[in-house]
């Protein structure tokens, strides 16, 4: 399926953030996935985190973001850039009071989309938050990060903490969309 038949908008609602599919992975072949990314003001930003075998980066439309890369942070305005390359602990923030437009490209795709629609679903059946807010919210995103090692590993909290709860929440019985 492609990104036009399942949507191309993941509206995380409360987290901050929406994405826009530009380029889904079944579109490039599996090169890269693509997508615009309206980041709110005063959002804290994912944690710090690793894809172990892909490139990510930004490219800043509108607004102004801090991007963390390596424990450097840099601010970005429109027409800057900045690339993370794999294996590479990295995060960012929108502590501005306007919203920020960028363009985010995952090199190559893996299965980034996946891992991100599932994401999506969780947070419209409002079963994780974003932050996590709550102990489901908690281990329900410690399941996906776990289930999605090959893309995305935690470092802040570590992913041994992520692959613990991950643990318990299968024991407890926690689904995951597929």
């Amino acid at each position: 399926m492609t990104a036009k038949e399942y949507g191309r908008i993941l509206d995380f609602a409360a987290t901050g953030m929406c994405w826009e599919i530009t380029k889904s992975t079944v579109e490039t072949g599996g090169d890269f996935f693509e997508a615009i990314n309206v980041i709110a003001p005063g959002f804290a930003g994912p944690p710090l985190h690793i894809h172990p075998h892909a490139e990510e980066s930004y490219h800043v439309m509108e607004g102004t973001l801090d991007v963390c890369v390596g424990g450097q942070w840099r601010q970005l305005g429109p027409g800057d850039s900045a690339t993370v390359p794999a294996g590479t602990a990295h995060t960012l923030k929108n502590p501005y009071p306007v919203e920020a437009r960028l363009r985010n490209v995952h090199k190559p795709a893996l299965a980034f989309e996946r891992f991100f629609r599932r994401m999506h679903i969780l947070v419209a059946d409002g079963k994780l938050t974003l932050p996590p807010k709550n102990m489901g919210s908690l281990i329900r995103i410690s399941m996906l990060f776990v289930e999605h090692e090959n893309e995305i590993k935690s470092a802040k909290p570590p992913h041994a903490v992520m692959v613990a709860l991950a643990f318990i929440g299968k024991l407890l019985g926690y689904k995951l969309p597929s």
